[in-house]
């Protein structure tokens, strides 16, 4: 059986894009994949989503993504990832664990996964002090003495962000100078806030007992001298992997792996959108992904109307 529309992914853009297909009338099939929820279900609370002027969390908050587009229709593949997408002629066969399904359209909406550090208890302080998003926590640690790992603009433009609302920040770079552009190197190297350790890296994070960060392990990667200095967050600003290793050679992609889309959500290949991080390298936010979901959801209805 072919599908008019298959979404794979089950964040904020492609639950958003299951929505508006659903309503759409289309009955998109959504392949949730091992991580149903995506990213957001591994933050706490979210306080900058409209709507949610209390806040809630990440997990609640993709329920309700769902449940709204179960109720027009969407239907759900759960508990399964893509093992191969072939885009080369319609309708698009993907292949699953056991099974393989077939599309007229199809939206990718897979995000990108942060880079860690793979410290032994980064994963179990994850969302109770260790973050990746500084935008997205930053307002959580007002007063409080911060860390922020990475040498590049990324860990550079949140060290500067979460001054805002931290009493200090320490940046730390393994290497002697950073790598960010010359003007965040100036506002960070100047501000009065923000420290930069050099030649370290994070060799742990303390605080597993508590159940919460209560400070960081360093270590000097010239000396090989390690010692404790007490922190309340770890923010990991290492970079980001786009999940999008299923379409290397059949997609367009940019030096970055991100899927390159033009016009709105549409790829390189007819019939296939993209929509959230895993083409977005600049905002990567969950109202941002909604966004591009509901973008690559009208794209979509717009292809196949023209193709049935």
């Amino acid at each position: 059986m072919t599908h008019k529309l298959v979404i794979l992914g089950s964040g904020p853009a492609g639950l958003t894009a299951a929505l508006y297909a659903a309503r759409a009338d289309l009955a998109p099939v959504v392949i949730s994949g091992m991580m149903a929820g995506g990213q957001l279900t591994r933050t706490s609370e979210v306080e900058n989503f409209p709507g949610f002027p209390d806040g809630i969390l990440g997990g609640e908050l993709m329920e309700k993504f769902r449940a709204q587009a179960a109720r027009f229709g969407a239907v759900f593949i759960d508990g399964k990832d893509v093992t191969s997408v072939d885009v080369r002629a319609r309708p698009f066969a993907v292949v699953l664990d056991d099974e393989r399904i077939e599309a007229g359209a199809l939206i990718i909406a897979t995000g990108a996964s942060p880079r860690m550090l793979g410290l032994p208890n980064e994963e179990r302080l994850f969302a109770r002090g260790v973050s990746t998003c500084a935008t997205c926590d930053g307002a959580f640690f007002r007063g409080k003495n911060l860390v922020v790992v990475g040498g590049g603009d990324s860990a550079a433009e949140d060290a500067v962000f979460l001054t805002r609302f931290a009493t200090a920040v320490t940046l730390v770079h393994r290497r002697g100078e950073l790598r960010a552009s010359k003007i965040m190197q100036h506002k960070v190297l100047s501000h009065p806030k923000i420290t930069v350790q050099w030649h370290t890296v994070i060799a742990d994070i303390l605080g597993a007992d508590a159940g919460r960060v209560t400070g960081v392990r360093m270590k000097d990667v010239r000396t090989n001298r390690e010692w404790d200095a007490p922190c309340d967050g770890v923010f990991v600003a290492v970079g980001h992997t786009p999940n999008t290793a299923l379409f290397e050679g059949r997609l367009e992609l940019d030096q970055g792996g991100y899927i390159v889309t033009r016009g709105g959500t549409a790829t390189s290949v007819e019939g296939v959108f993209a929509c959230g991080d895993v083409q977005d390298h600049v905002y990567r936010q969950a109202v941002t992904a909604a966004g591009s979901g509901c973008m690559a959801a009208i794209d979509a209805s717009r292809y196949i109307e023209q193709h049935e």
